[in-house]
């Protein structure tokens, strides 16, 4: 508030400067609430001035600067008696509306919303933007939000249009029937339908919504893990040549367990076709690689296996049923050395599976 003097005489200059970047409304505050005849008014822009007399409303002055007197005060002039020559002060109370756009207030969803996705089913949705809103009629905003707040700021009202927002967007996600996947491509539609939703209700206080955006519309943090898997297993394709390339990884970290153990694999199965497949002047031509072929028949019982060392010769194979001939005629005895496939190297009977059949053998014939 600035004073002045104009002809030796005490007028007022009613006047406001905002500093702040969340005040909506200002009260000019006067001693007693006394104006003098005559003060001038400066609205300026992105402003407005509402005049309330005796708790009711006066006038709204626009951007421009006024002489309170009667003849731009045609209102006043119907409420006031001016009975004491238009030169006493008359007591009325001066409210400065921002008119300006109060930009980056934000939404969002305290609950999750419950929407049933064509492809996923019953869902649960969060969503969160921001908005700017603007007082669009400020004798409204005034009676039916302000009253005789003397300093009313944006915080005061955010809540409200937050409750409002939610309420809207939680219908229009519920049925708009557009999958959880296509959302994001269909936000500025969404937000569209918001803001035509809301538009009459904040209406009802004075206000507009000029901007509304959704930034976001996410699912709950579990059910982003399983998409994220479900997208990972479409962006891998080919499970085995994924599987491969997993190995391939392995054999470029040596240090790891996976590493050492397929290098090793893989160094086994180089050297053995190193050795029979050389070329060129070390070796023969590799021969083609043989077709494949059925596995072959299981090991009959009696089977012809067992492998002998009889007089520094190796005798066989023989099977079992030979061989209980031989232990009867006192050939096979339990310190001959028996060999067969799978077995480590040559052994007395005694200690292989024969050792069954030794013991089952008929002692020999005492002499006569």
């Amino acid at each position: 508030m600035v004073f002045g003097f104009l002809g030796g005489e005490f007028v007022d200059v009613i006047t406001w400067l905002d500093e702040t970047r969340d005040t909506m409304v200002w009260r000019f505050e006067r001693h007693g609430n006394a104006i003098k005849y005559g003060a001038k008014l400066t609205v300026r822009e992105g402003q407005a001035a509402v005049f309330v007399h005796e708790g009711q409303l006066a006038d709204v002055f626009t951007p421009g600067m006024y002489v309170l007197e009667t003849n731009n005060m045609p209102i006043m002039t119907t409420l006031q008696h001016w009975d004491h020559g238009f030169d006493s002060p008359f007591k009325s109370e001066i409210y400065f509306i921002n008119t300006t756009r109060f930009n980056d207030q934000k939404w969002g969803t305290k609950n999750p919303i419950i929407a049933r996705d064509p492809e996923f089913g019953p869902v649960r949705l969060r969503a969160f933007g921001s908005y700017s809103m603007r007082v669009a009629d400020p004798s409204k905003f005034l009676t039916e939000i302000v009253g005789t707040d003397g300093e009313f700021t944006s915080d005061e009202i955010s809540e409200q249009i937050r409750n409002i927002i939610v309420q809207e967007i939680s219908q229009i996600l519920a049925k708009s029937g557009i999958p959880v996947l296509d959302m994001a491509a269909n936000t500025a539609d969404l937000g569209g339908l918001v803001t035509k939703a809301i538009g009459p209700k904040v209406a009802e206080y004075g206000l507009s919504i000029p901007e509304f955006y959704i930034e976001n519309i996410s699912l709950p943090p579990e059910v982003e893990k399983a998409l994220d898997k479900r997208t990972s297993m479409g962006v891998v394709g080919d499970l085995n040549k994924y599987m491969q390339f997993n190995a391939a990884e392995g054999l470029a970290q040596p240090n790891s367990a996976m590493g050492a153990t397929m290098g090793a694999a893989m160094g086994a199965g180089m050297g053995a076709a190193m050795g029979a497949g050389q070329s060129g002047p070390w070796g023969a031509a590799p021969a083609a690689a043989p077709a494949a072929s059925a596995p072959p028949p299981l090991p009959q019982a009696g089977a012809a296996s067992w492998h002998l060392g009889l007089d520094g010769q190796t005798k066989g194979p023989y099977a079992e049923s030979d061989l209980a001939a031989m232990v009867a005629a006192g050939t096979l005895t339990p310190t001959t050395l028996v060999w067969r496939e799978g077995q480590d190297g040559w052994k007395a009977a005694a200690d292989t599976a024969l050792a069954k059949l030794l013991k089952s053998a008929p002692p020999p014939l005492p002499k006569a």
